[in-house]
């Protein structure tokens, strides 16, 4: 196997700066719409920030590229993270940032949860919780039937992950020998109603994946360096790849941070001017 490649300090500390700003802009989508999900989104951002910029096989031309069709696919199978989604789109140049303002607005092409037909970028509609693995083992198989190259990375949720239909497919990937597939799990211990071991306990989590056929591997989800390593090991392996990521649930605001109250709710002027004001001064 060839060697693993590694993040630089320099594309560390871009990959940083570069996460501050993003925060900001989904807290200030969410806050403006005076609705969303600012707790998710904050802990699924470094994984999807890492992924396009430093990962995925991208077509940014969104269908009128030659090589479309080799593009790597993501499916954000928690689409009520999808300011995360977007904000990265925008940075990425699927469309002009300026958009970001009319997320969730009458009208908009930034819906709530993602949709598919009129937003670059954006593969299937998604929100509908435990569907993702399902559509993303879909993709998979279709291209193998290809014979295409390109890899299918899918974000579950951790809260997700306790219905039924998700472990059906985690089987049949396995089944299918779906290794151009990697599930990322947005591990952050908290749901809607509070902690996911209280209302539905999933641990032993990466045994429960492992007994399902596929290769597991576990890290902090905000930490550059495991993330990066952690997708690069993942394209390297002949077997499904599930990635764990442990996060902590509105990563970057101390009073959202491991705070189920934070799961859907946007903020009030208070909270939003305090917000921004921690986020800025990390920079």
């Amino acid at each position: 196997m060839s060697e693993i490649k590694r993040l630089s300090e320099r594309e560390i500390q871009d990959l940083s700066k570069l996460s501050n700003k993003l925060r900001e802009q989904c807290l200030t989508m969410i806050h403006n719409a005076r609705s969303g999900h600012p707790g998710g989104t904050l802990s699924a951002l470094d994984l999807i920030l890492v992924l396009y910029k430093k990962v995925l096989n991208l077509c940014r031309d969104w269908c009128n590229c030659p090589t479309w069709a080799q593009r790597d696919r993501f499916v954000l199978s928690k689409g009520h993270a999808s300011a995360a989604l977007y904000s990265v789109l925008a940075n990425c140049g699927y469309f002009c940032e300026d958009e970001l303002s009319s997320f969730r607005k009458l009208g908009t092409r930034l819906q709530g949860h993602p949709g598919c037909n009129c937003l670059p970028g954006v593969e299937i509609p998604s929100g509908s919780l435990g569907q993702g693995l399902s559509i993303a083992n879909g993709i998979a198989l279709a291209l193998k039937l290809d014979k295409n190259p390109s890899k299918v990375f899918v974000m579950l949720g951790d809260g997700e992950i306790q219905e039924g239909q998700v472990w059906e497919a985690a089987m049949s990937s396995s089944h299918y020998k779906l290794d151009n597939i990697i599930a990322i799990i947005d591990r952050n211990r908290l749901q809607i109603d509070g902690e996911t071991e209280s209302v539905k306990s999933l641990e032993p989590l990466a045994d429960k994946w492992k007994g399902f056929g596929w290769d597991v591997i576990e890290i902090d989800g905000h930490d550059y360096r495991q993330i990066y390593a952690a997708y690069q090991e993942a394209l390297c392996k002949t077997v499904p790849v599930v990635i764990i990521a442990n996060t902590i649930k509105g990563r970057g605001v101390s009073f959202m941070e491991n705070n189920a109250g934070w799961h859907g709710k946007p903020t009030n002027e208070d909270e939003y001017n305090t917000a921004i004001e921690e986020l800025r001064g990390k920079c």
